[in-house]
């Protein structure tokens, strides 16, 4: 079985969790751009984020024989922050870099003023650049949030088919489908999807278009819910083939969209990355 988590946050996690990954079938990620828990206090921080996504951790995913892909925003929670909103200013820096496939995390958070101009203005660089787009929906009144979002999209210059719609549940999903976007769930261990619903979502909608992530980042959440995802998919009777357009293909076709996505195993990597190794005590 090969997996793709088209969402999840390695930053947050250890190099067990690679490993453990990696025997569970993942053989490529996304991780997007996303807030680290305590607020950022200027553009700077995000430079050095941004930089980690490009190197060290395509670095640590290497070693244990993982492709990783990330995508470039700011997010919606930090995009109320006027010290954090230049950053808008120099994504186009990190937008043509070979490695990123998507803008984002956008969307909205909190569903303000700030954030409809944050949602905007990355949909417009999406567009420029050539590339899809990740969109977080609100972890509150998310009904309402996405149709939000979905007006801003068809406002834009993006088209709805190169947007990736996550976060989405039972309320939501009919919404998304109808409107043509891709569609995205994030199975977790108390909260958002669990496995036997993700299931029945994809009884009642079908697998097309549809992306399961892990999200897995600093709280408690599981980097190999896609893995569960698939086997519980098995177990209710789905095909090997649906499985593999779930938890690969269709993450192929969508970051596949930037035309850079490389799947290819990644070589051996170099023994230390700008000079630093993930060994204790190496170089």
């Amino acid at each position: 079985m090969r997996i793709f988590d088209p969402h999840i946050h390695m930053t947050s996690r250890t190099t067990d969790d690679y490993e453990a990954m990696y025997a569970a079938g993942v053989r490529a990620l996304v991780e997007p751009a996303f807030w680290l828990g305590q607020p950022r206090t200027s553009p700077a921080s995000f430079f050095d984020y941004f930089d980690a996504l490009l190197g060290w951790e395509p670095f640590r995913a290497a070693q244990y024989g993982i492709t990783h892909h990330c995508t470039i925003a700011l997010n919606p929670k930090e995009a109320n922050d006027p010290r954090c909103t230049p950053v808008l200013d120099a994504l186009p820096r990190y937008l043509v870099k070979d490695n990123v496939v998507a803008v984002g995390e956008i969307g909205y958070d909190s569903m303000t003023p700030a954030e409809d101009t944050a949602l905007a203005t990355q949909l417009q660089l999406a567009a420029d650049h050539e590339l899809p787009a990740l969109v977080h929906t609100p972890h509150r009144d998310k009904l309402a949030g996405l149709r939000r979002t979905l007006d801003v999209v068809r406002e834009s210059a993006l088209p709805v088919d190169r947007v990736l719609v996550d976060h989405l549940n039972e309320t939501t999903v009919k919404e998304a489908k109808d409107a043509g976007s891709w569609l995205g769930f994030s199975v977790y261990p108390d909260t958002k999807m669990d496995e036997d619903r993700m299931v029945d979502i994809l009884r009642t909608y079908g697998p097309e278009k549809v992306l399961v992530n892990s999200a897995a980042d600093w709280g408690k959440s599981d980097p190999l819910k896609t893995r569960k995802v698939a086997d519980a998919m098995l177990a209710a009777g789905f095909t090997d083939d649906d499985v593999d357009l779930v938890l690969w293909r269709n993450p192929v076709a969508f970051y596949g969209l930037s035309g850079r996505l490389q799947l290819d195993a990644p070589a051996p990597p170099e023994a230390t990355h700008e000079g630093n190794s993930i060994l204790r005590g190496g170089a």
